[in-house]
């Protein structure tokens, strides 16, 4: 698994540092400056509590005016800050007017220009009590990590899945024409495609990679084969750029030719080249829902940041968060992939089967193939690992050599030009690594084992 580059790290956290201080230091603005937005007598700061990417404040009103949340993307841990909240505002006002699923109710936004003392763009929406779905369901005996609890209820596991169906069988019911982020036309009213997908991995790169940003896209996709392809570029240029990405001459090969050879799986695993294209949000996931903790029921589903009109194949793959983490995290934590699919199976069987009687349950049943049908399809073929590897550029070495690469390819697939350039690029790397070993000890007094 890689790494980060932690000079990268360092540096997102000493600017989220510096500007977390900020925020806490204007809480009596920003309550103020909530109430301006929110009107109600009496402002002021109940609480504050920050995510992976966003920091918040809890404001109470002493008139009994319900207590509100203001979002700030942090920098440091965010790039784009100002397109992200833009992208999120349009999600949540699509998913108000066109569906039934829950999500907090929006007051105001704006962006850095708009927030005070320029903190950052920001959204004011209602506080929603609940607690987090992920709470409930990981395992009580590992408090301090995030696995699935494997002696769950299965009627904990029924009532959370048919909900969890209902919602992306709903998100799954739009059809757009072009890869990308949505936005509203302001006269007709249609929702389209717009923008360029702002995804987490584009944000994950940016922050803990040194990823060049100019690289990221700039505008939108019109096929899945193009924007796919467009991925692989990303994963090259990660594997160009960062430099403690390879440890070793052997590490630095391998992860070559399997990045190379990845990018040639594209033609088997490509489906719905011309769309139509399907609403996905990277970060859904069981962390980012509210539930009441006596029902279960989903009271909100929060974070919605990374949602885009992506491929098909990606909004149609099983949840790669069944057992709360992703095969990353799970590999991370010294599991083998089949120890994930041994442990994925069963809950993976238990969500479709349930996802098939919230299919049955719903208007028009029958009249296309089932998104249930399209999951089982999509981890037969291991259409899921391609994808899941195409959203993982950290991790394409480990899901190809180990979910993919059934035939065993090597180097020996590659065409001419492909090896030629191994040495040169292996060459490259360990220079690389030298000059990053050099700034860690100097930046962070670490220094690193190079190899000989």
């Amino acid at each position: 698994m890689t790494l980060f580059d932690e000079l990268a790290e360092k540096l997102g956290d000493d600017q989220w540092d510096e500007w977390k201080a900020k925020v806490l230091d204007a809480k009596e603005e920003i309550a103020a400056f909530v109430a301006s937005r929110r009107p109600g007598r009496g402002a002021e700061v109940l609480d504050w509590f920050q995510g992976s990417f966003n920091f918040c404040l809890q404001i109470m009103y002493n008139d009994g005016t319900p207590d509100v949340i203001i979002r700030f993307p942090g920098p440091g841990h965010t790039t784009f800050r100002d397109e992200k909240i833009q992208n999120e505002v349009q999600v949540i006002q699509f998913l108000q007017d066109k569906t039934s699923i829950p999500v907090p109710r929006l007051f105001s936004w704006g962006l850095t220009k708009d927030s005070p003392r320029n903190l950052g763009p920001f959204m004011i929406s209602e506080f929603v009590e609940g607690v987090h779905l992920s709470d409930v369901l990981k395992d009580p005996a590992d408090p301090k990590r995030l696995y699935l609890n494997p002696n769950i209820d299965e009627n904990i596991l029924d009532n959370v899945y048919h909900q969890l169906s209902d919602i992306m069988l709903e998100l799954y019911s739009f059809d757009f024409d072009r890869i990308g982020a949505i936005s509203k036309e302001v006269i007709s009213g249609s929702w389209s495609v717009t923008g360029r997908p702002l995804t987490y991995t584009m944000n994950e790169l940016a922050t803990t990679a040194f990823f060049p940003v100019k690289e990221f896209p700039s505008t939108t996709f019109t096929s899945t084969r193009e924007y796919v392809q467009y991925l692989t570029t990303e994963h090259k240029t990660h594997l160009w750029t960062q430099r403690n990405i390879c440890g070793s001459p052997l590490e630095a090969r391998d992860r070559y030719v399997s990045r190379l050879l990845y990018a040639k799986s594209i033609d088997k695993h490509c489906m719905n080249d011309n769309g139509p294209f399907k609403l996905f949000c990277d970060d859904f996931r069981p962390q980012n829902i509210l539930v009441d903790p006596e029902t279960l029921r989903i009271k909100a589903v929060l974070d919605l940041e990374f949602t885009n009109a992506m491929p098909s194949q990606f909004a149609s793959d099983p949840p790669w968060w069944l057992l709360l983490v992703g095969p990353d995290s799970y590999l991370l934590r010294d599991h083998t992939p089949e120890e994930f699919v041994e442990a994925y199976e069963p809950r993976l069987q238990h969500f479709l089967q349930t996802m098939e009687r919230a299919e049955v349950a719903r208007p028009g049943a029958g009249d296309a193939q089932p998104l249930s049908s399209l999951m089982r399809e999509a981890w037969a073929t291991k259409r899921f690992w391609f994808d899941y590897a195409a959203r993982k550029p950290f991790d394409v070495k480990v899901i190809f050599d180990n979910c993919l690469n059934e035939s065993g390819a090597g180097i020996e697939s590659l065409d001419k030009e492909a090896c030629e350039g191994i040495d040169p690029f292996v060459r490259m790397k360990m220079q690389q690594l030298r000059t990053y070993d050099a700034e860690c000890s100097e930046v962070i007094g670490k220094t690193h084992i190079l190899p000989g």
